[in-house]
C-alpha cells in the first residue's frame, strides 16, 4: 500500500509521508553503531521501526498521542507515552530523531483532535519545535546528536537561529524539496 493510500487508514496518528522518509533516510545513514535513539513525536511507529532495522542502534520511541503509542507498539516499536523528552533520564541518547508539527496555523482554525496535535505548529509553526529545542539538550549524552525535520513553511533559518539560543551548531544533511515547501533534515550538535 503506497503512502498516498495509508493516510485516511488511521485517523488519530499521523501516517508516514515523505517527511517520515526523510528523516528515516538521514538518521539511518549517519548512525555508526549501537547508539541509543529516541525518536520524538513517534506517530506510527515508522521512522524508530526503519531504525530499529537498518542499524544496531538502540531505538525508543514516545508520543503524546495513546493511539500512536499503541499503533507504534504493535509495529514492533518500543514506545512510550510521553511529552516530548520529559521522562528520559540526563545524558541518556546519542541521537534523538524529532519530525515536529510544523505548519503554520491561524488560531482562529485550530480543532481539537490528535491529527491536529501532529501537524499543527501554532501561528510561527514553531509552538512544539521551540519549547523540544529547550528541553532536549538534557536527555543527549556528551556527544549526542539532533536530527530535526524543519519546513521552509516554518523558516528554517529561525530554526537554526532558536537552536544556537540553545548552545547548537546546526547543519543541513539532507532536503527534498515538493510544490509547495521544501522539507530539510537539520543535524544539531554542541
Amino acid at each position: 500500500m503506497g503512502l498516498e493510500e495509508q493516510r485516511d487508514v488511521e485517523t488519530d496518528v499521523y501516517q508516514p509521508a515523505e517527511d517520515s522518509q526523510l528523516l528515516a533516510d538521514a538518521v539511518c545513514e549517519r548512525l555508526e553503531g549501537a547508539e541509543r535513539v529516541l525518536e520524538v513525536g513517534t506517530g506510527s511507529g515508522f521512522v524508530a521501526g526503519r531504525i530499529a532495522d537498518e542499524t544496531d542502534a538502540r531505538v525508543i520511541a514516545s508520543d503524546l498521542n495513546p493511539h500512536a503509542v499503541r499503533q507504534a507498539r504493535g509495529e514492533g516499536v518500543e514506545a512510550v507515552r510521553a511529552d516530548l523528552v520529559s521522562p528520559f533520564r540526563d545524558g541518556s541518547f546519542d541521537a534523538v530523531a524529532f519530525n515536529p508539527p510544523y505548519l503554520p496555523t491561524d488560531p482562529e482554525n485550530e480543532w481539537d483532535d490528535w491529527m491536529e496535535h501532529a501537524l499543527s505548529g501554532g501561528e510561527d509553526g514553531r509552538a512544539v519545535i521551540d519549547p523540544f529545542l529547550e528541553a532536549v539538550g538534557r536527555v543527549l549524552a556528551p556527544d549526542g546528536v539532533v536530527y530535526l525535520l524543519v519546513s521552509s513553511l516554518t523558516g528554517v533559518d529561525g530554526v537554526v537561529e532558536r537552536a544556537g539560543e540553545e548552545g547548537f551548531s546546526a547543519v543541513a544533511v539532507a532536503d527534498e524539496s515538493f510544490p509547495f515547501e521544501t522539507l530539510t533534515v537539520l543535524k544539531l550538535f554542541r
